[in-house]
């Protein structure tokens, strides 16, 4: 508990440095919202959940984006995996962070695995046509990203699988949206598991 609040506190602190402005509250009022929402919910590695949007919205500040991506990326998986609807993301947090988070909710329901070349470009098109808002995709390729980084604790089957989806469709995104930083970790840590 107290490494996460720790982690809050770094991630504020680093979104300051560009960001001198930033309403670090509504940060703070995601995070606590989301530390209460997935308690008791573990990562594959033993890891509290909580851990992961941290994580990603850590990408996400690197990749400097505003408050409300950051804010986002904290409550990414939220609709998804608690009790928390739509309605009430949109009244504590806003109608564009609700319609941020309910992208990533939909991205989240389509399924990468065994796909074919023709396959992923059109995913990835469709990725693309149902997201409202880039700060979607950017999140969603954090989200990627941050899985990437974490996962030791799969399978080699799965992680390979993993590896797989990322190079079919979330390398090329990438590419595509000029984020240079995210695609060479991504094909780094790919063909590296790829490799094993």
């Amino acid at each position: 508990m107290k490494k996460n609040v720790k982690e809050l506190e770094n991630l504020i602190k680093k979104v300051k440095e560009y960001n001198p402005n930033v309403d670090h509250q509504i940060i703070t009022k995601a995070f606590n919202l989301a530390r209460e929402k997935h308690d008791g919910q573990l990562r594959e590695s033993g890891d509290p959940f909580i851990s992961h949007p941290l994580g990603v919205a850590n990408i996400v500040a690197d990749l400097k984006l505003d408050t409300t991506s950051i804010v986002c990326s904290i409550l990414h998986d939220i609709i998804e995996d608690t009790d928390i609807s739509l309605s009430y993301v949109e009244k504590e947090f806003g109608k564009i962070a609700a319609i941020i988070v309910d992208g990533l909710t939909k991205i989240n329901k389509i399924s990468f695995e065994t796909v074919e070349e023709e396959q992923a470009e059109n995913l990835r098109k469709m990725m693309i046509a149902m997201s409202e808002d880039i700060r979607i995709i950017l999140i969603k390729l954090s989200d990627r990203l941050h899985n990437m980084r974490t996962l030791s604790a799969l399978s080699l089957e799965r992680q390979k699988i993993k590896a797989k989806e990322t190079i079919d469709i979330f390398i090329p995104l990438a590419h595509r949206l000029g984020i240079s930083q995210v695609q060479r970790e991504l094909e780094e840590k790919s063909r590296k598991m790829l490799l094993r």
